[in-house]
């Protein structure tokens, strides 16, 4: 970076909103599934025909809540919503309901982890709003068309406080948002479909100054990568305008992926602009202890626990226990595995070798290994207990439960006459056979060439026809080479 660039700070805060993962809409009973044809997840409440009433949720105040307890938040107990009176041409009623004075969640923070060390990214709120519609300007030469079957889609809106400041730590605080809403089961965290979207106010100040810059907010990014993106085109626009003695202004923006830029879509609104008053069509609602704390019941283990729970009780790596857990079907399935067997250790190599491999190759998920925990486990055993070597089980018997996962191992392995021989008396002559087939190497093992064992123990499984036990070949090998 040249020294027009360090001599600034960048101060980011993210604005990520998360589709609640409900089966009916926030204040109807329509469908809240992604996709179908346009404007078929529709009703008089959506289209806010006069006369129709909305009705709460039950379900996306317990997400909400859900998300603010994994988030370390205030839950706030007595709610309302407020409309947000803008020009929205995808919402027929003209306004949104959402919260204003009173998110249903307020402060927290989230955990992030970069090259820089670890620290705790400051939310503001979590509150609660329905979602807006979908213009479609791409199907018709002179006309936009709108599909309203998202509008009134529960969301969550996740503010964080200005304490953002590289493209590095917003990437990082995305990604874990992602992971928490999908363990959570709250949202399917998928910014290819809309469902998690993330806007971001940017400004730039000298650094060792205290007050904030001009801030703006760059929008229509659909990928946490294009939002790395966004932040450092965003970043360099602003610091060039400035060294070059132009004047920032307060605006939103929209990021266009295609050439890495952005563009003005309008001057940034104040809040006072939305006029925001109470809805009068809905009831102010009040949580309670007790359903606070029915809902922080069915909190799932999280990621950071169970880390510490693979590293400090289990002995796993750091960095095996985080890609583990960097998926929630990912670790679900390792903990399936342990809870058959335990060879911890074992069993996240195999999860991160021959499983992600199988994975990657097949571009499939967890979910679609055709293998069971149980049945990984009897490999493991297996393997362990001396019977196949790992490299026989993960390319021989592995591919064939792959197969045919109601086989079992040991099955497979007797059937293609895998098992290794551990018996002594049928590996000591062998031994003998290849130590007098290499006298000098013998000699200069004896020298000091302790690297020959692997030529002995590879010469052993040649004979054997890799039927020898290793481990056994090894302890021979080393007792009748000490003489």
């Amino acid at each position: 970076m040249s020294d027009i660039y360090s001599k600034y700070e960048t101060v980011i805060g993210l604005e990520v909103h998360a589709q609640l993962l409900t089966e009916s809409k926030l204040f109807c009973s329509d469908s809240a599934a992604f996709g179908g044809a346009p404007n078929t997840h529709i009703s008089p409440i959506t289209m806010g025909h006069p006369g129709t009433l909305p009705r709460m949720n039950r379900k996306a105040a317990e997400y909400a809540i859900k998300l603010g307890l994994a988030c370390h938040c205030e839950i706030e107990k007595d709610n309302y919503f407020a409309r947000k009176n803008y020009f929205y041409p995808d919402l027929p009623k003209g306004y949104q309901v959402s919260q204003h004075t009173a998110p249903i969640c307020k402060g927290g923070y989230i955990s992030i982890i970069t090259d820089a060390g670890s620290r705790n990214v400051q939310l503001n709120r979590i509150h609660l709003e329905e979602d807006a519609g979908k213009l479609l300007h791409d199907q018709d030469p002179h006309n936009s068309y709108v599909d309203l079957n998202r509008a009134g889609v529960p969301l969550v809106e996740i503010v964080t406080e200005p304490d953002i400041h590289s493209s590095e730590e917003a990437y990082a605080y995305l990604t874990e948002m992602r992971r928490l809403v999908r363990y959570l089961g709250v949202c399917d965290g998928n910014m290819e479909e809309g469902s998690m979207r993330c806007d971001a106010n940017i400004s730039v100040r000298l650094k060792g100054s205290t007050p904030l810059g001009t801030k703006v907010e760059v929008k229509n990014m659909n990928s946490i990568r294009n939002v790395k993106r966004a932040i450092d085109n965003e970043v360099k626009r602003q610091i060039d305008l400035i060294e070059a003695g132009g004047t920032l202004v307060q605006e939103t923006r929209s990021f266009d992926a295609s050439n890495g830029s952005s563009f003005s879509l309008r001057s940034k609104e104040e809040a006072n602009d939305y006029r925001y008053f109470p809805e009068p069509d809905l009831a102010p609602f009040k949580l309670t202890d007790e359903f606070i704390d029915s809902v922080r019941a069915t909190l799932p283990a999280l990621p950071e626990e169970l880390i510490r729970k693979y590293t400090a009780d289990f002995g796993l790596p750091e960095y095996d226990a985080r890609v583990i857990c960097d998926d929630k079907s990912t670790a679900d399935y390792y903990e399936s595995l342990i809870a058959v067997t335990s060879q911890y250790k074992a069993a996240a190599n195999w999860m991160l070798g021959p499983v992600k491999s199988w994975l990657n190759e097949h571009s499939a998920e967890i979910g679609h290994f055709p293998v069971t925990p149980q049945a990984l486990a009897a490999l493991i055993t297996l393997t362990d207990a001396g019977k196949v070597s790992f490299s026989t089980a993960s390319s021989r018997i592995l591919p064939e439960m792959i197969q045919a996962p109601a086989d079992h191992p040991m099955d497979i392995a007797t059937r293609l006459n895998l098992l290794q021989d551990n018996n002594a008396d049928n590996i000591s002559p062998i031994i003998d056979e290849v130590l007098a087939k290499y006298p000098d190497k013998v000699a200069a093992f004896k020298g000091g060439k302790k690297g020959l064992m692997s030529l002995f123990v590879g010469e052993v499984m040649k004979l054997s026809k890799g039927k020898a036990d290793p481990r056994l070949t090894n302890e021979l090998l080393a007792e009748k080479l000490k003489g």
